[in-house]
């Protein structure tokens, strides 16, 4: 059984991207199947099962659907984040080169040769059939089996049209340059798969196991948590891991898209996926490959394309009812005019029609138009921004608020322990040692600054209760003695008189046996980039900057007015933040979209509901980047507005091969109804057109912003 999860298939040779879109189509209307996503560039079928499907039901219906609409394509189950999987092996282009050459050759020597009729047409005829036999048999085969309008259903009449009206040149000529662009067609949209599939090349393709003195080389998914392997001088760390032995330099920007090398040492934390420069290390794995970074990566952009944009929609839907449109006024043109102009002959009308046949086929929208949007997030994942989906993507153009966490986001979450102030009995080295213990339990960065600042270690047996009052601080029992450690909202709650002096930072009361001790005082730095990132996001156009945090009014505001943002909301509790956020989108509904950009667990819930959700994936936790739509590597707040401009050129492009399309397209369209144009001009328009906007969407792969 399925039970609601989703199937991954490979369709190794698929190179018709409106055979893909009726692929896609056929498998989404199969019983037990609740979506079915057909990504062209990666060739990946993703089948999301409905509750309580039959898994190999919908296997087989897949695949006797693919054997019928495209019979040479082979149908495979996707191995777990393979390369190979993703870009299959093109067949050989030799043979389909010789005949389309020697189709060529034939034709040529028809028209430079002065000829009899009939060897004209004999020579005319042995190029149609060398270039276009193979699409005359396809269109064949499709009408017996009641399919029709396919672009070989297409060309095949058109030529055959030609044929019967005495148009012999014409005739051969559009089967030979359909095929010469469709060929040409064909080398383009692999070379974006190349491409596409060079920016996801961060892959490691084996461990070096250490097991005692024996190193043994193995697939990186056999490694287990705790296991130590060797990282060689030009090799990609396979697994996420700390360091245990050696020094060197890591090239990580493969993942984040900074070039600068990052120093490592014993203790450091080492991501998969980089790729080590000089030294020799033996890194302790942290992770399995299926939890690794480099996993997560790989997974993140290749199903990114399961997820279309409203664009894609819109030129899916728009090219179910194109064809038939424009075919049926074939038809119309053919016969209509005869009939009731007079003087129109039969012969003259059906050329026209023909013309409007060769016009039909929707590749160059259905081909370029998913390329732009799979490149765009291609290109972006090499600037080390993962955006889970062309519909994210697309929706970045449309932000009008962003709204930041603090800490680790505009902060660098490194908090410092800058004053102890004691106001009672207790000396100030007390005070802290009561404090670190009162924090002994937390991870969140504040109590970890309290217990560095402390430098020993805690004895656990010290401690006889304890408690976290969420969005208050902890309550512990300590040899006896109660201690509170927290906010003021903490010494407000249990009704303990305490001092808010005004210094910058966070402040941490606290109080023993309900006698009120004194404070410690924590500062966090602004990060360097969060000033750029400001910025950028103005002169981008974005109307509002917001910052929510669970610190301290004094320290927000501190914060805010020093990266001059428009609004800011401080002592939070993490539902307030999202009740906070509920009332922003509220307010913001001018057609625009929110953005809120977090890194920690407790940010999980604001980032699901955001219309988009940024994560910050160097340091932040797994289950923000699990909640948002897309992930900033680097942990660096520019990198939005970077994405914003990525963005915004993949909508360019996109655009600009939508009119490039359907323009030509519509003049073609309207020449050839007058008699302007003939069918040299509409397979230009055709395969032409679609070649033009296939090299133009590659350009959304630079992923330059």
């Amino acid at each position: 059984m399925i039970n609601g999860l989703k199937k991954e298939l490979i369709l190794e040779g698929l190179d018709c991207a409106h055979c893909a879109l009726k692929i896609e189509q056929q498998v989404n209307n199969m019983a037990g199947v609740a979506s079915a996503s057909l990504n062209f560039a990666t060739q990946t079928l993703t089948i999301q099962g409905g509750e309580g499907s039959d898994l190999q039901a919908i296997l087989s219906g897949t695949n006797k659907i693919v054997k019928e609409l495209e019979p040479h394509v082979k149908v495979m189950e996707k191995r777990e984040a393979q390369k190979e999987d993703l870009l299959p092996a093109q067949p050989s282009n030799v043979k389909k080169i010789i005949r389309i050459g020697t189709g060529a050759f034939f034709f040529l020597m028809a028209i430079l040769f002065s000829l009899p009729s009939q060897g004209e047409f004999a020579l005319y005829l042995v190029s149609f059939l060398l270039v276009g036999g193979d699409i005359l048999l396809k269109a064949g085969k499709n009408i017996t089996q009641g399919r029709i309008l396919d672009e070989n259903f297409l060309m095949s009449l058109a030529s055959l049209g030609a044929f019967a009206i005495g148009e012999y040149p014409e005739g051969a000529a559009v089967m030979l340059f359909y095929q010469v662009g469709e060929f040409f067609q064909d080398l383009a949209v692999n070379r974006s798969r190349q491409s596409i599939a060079a920016l996801m090349d961060i892959r490691p393709d084996y461990a070096n196991l250490k097991i005692g003195s024996e190193i043994r080389k193995v697939s990186p998914e056999e490694v287990s948590i705790g296991d130590l392997i060797l990282v060689k001088p030009g090799e990609k760390v396979p697994l996420d891991g700390q360091v245990r032995e050696g020094t060197s330099s890591l090239d990580t920007s493969s993942l984040t898209g900074e070039s600068i090398p990052q120093d490592v040492e014993r203790g450091s934390l080492v991501l998969s996926g980089a790729v080590n420069k000089n030294g020799l290390l033996t890194v302790e794995v942290t992770k399995r490959y299926s939890d690794s970074t480099v996993a997560k990566i790989l997974e993140m952009v290749q199903n990114a394309g399961s997820k279309k944009a409203p664009t894609e929609n819109f030129i899916t839907k728009f090219a179910r009812y194109y064809t038939p449109f424009v075919v049926g006024t074939a038809v119309l043109l053919a016969f209509l005019p005869p009939l009731f102009i007079p003087g129109a002959s039969f012969t003259q009308w059906i050329n026209r029609a023909l013309v409007f046949l060769v016009v039909s086929c929707p590749c160059a929208l259905v081909v370029s138009i998913p390329l732009g949007f799979f490149g765009g997030i291609g290109g972006a994942s090499r600037r080390g921004i993962l955006i889970k989906g062309g519909n994210y993507l697309e929706a970045l153009n449309k932000v009008d608020t962003v709204v930041f966490d603090k800490t680790g986001t505009l902060t660098k979450g490194v908090f410092q322990v800058t004053q102890v102030v004691n106001k009672g009995e207790l000396t100030n080295a007390d005070l802290l040692e009561y404090a670190a213990y009162a924090e002994s339990y937390s991870n969140h960065p504040i109590a970890l600054s309290i217990q560095r600042a402390f430098g020993r270690e805690i004895d656990a047996r010290r401690i006889s209760g304890y408690e976290e009052i969420s969005g208050h601080g902890t309550k512990v029992t300590m040899e006896g003695r109660a201690v509170l450690a927290g906010n003021d909202r903490l010494m407000e709650q249990e009704n303990i008189l305490y001092e808010d002096p005004e210094i910058p930072g966070t402040i941490v009361h606290l109080a023993v046996d309900g006698a009120y001790a004194g404070y410690i005082v924590i500062a966090d730095e602004i990060k360097s980039d969060s000033l750029k990132a400001v910025k950028a996001l103005r002169d981008l156009g974005v109307k509002k900057l917001v910052m929510l945090t669970g610190d301290s009014k004094r320290v927000g505001e501190q914060i805010g007015k020093e990266l001059a943002l428009d609004e800011i909301y401080a002592e939070l509790l993490p539902d307030q933040k999202v009740h906070q956020l509920e009332h922003l989108t509220g307010k913001s509904r001018s057609g625009g979209n929110l953005v809120f950009v977090g890194d920690g667990i407790n940010d999980a819930p604001v980032l699901a509901r955001a219309d988009i959700g940024v994560a910050m994936g160097g340091l932040g936790s797994d289950a923000a980047i699990e909640a948002a739509d897309i992930v900033l590597m680097t942990d660096e707040p520019s990198k939005l507005a970077e994405a914003i401009k990525i963005a915004k050129k993949t909508r360019n492009i996109v655009w600009q091969n939508i009119i490039l399309a359907l323009s030509i397209k519509g003049i073609v369209l309207i020449l050839g109804a007058g008699g302007l144009a003939t069918m040299w001009e509409a397979v230009f328009a055709d395969v032409g057109v679609a070649l033009l906007a296939v090299l133009n969407a590659m350009r959304a792969i630079r992923g330059q912003a």
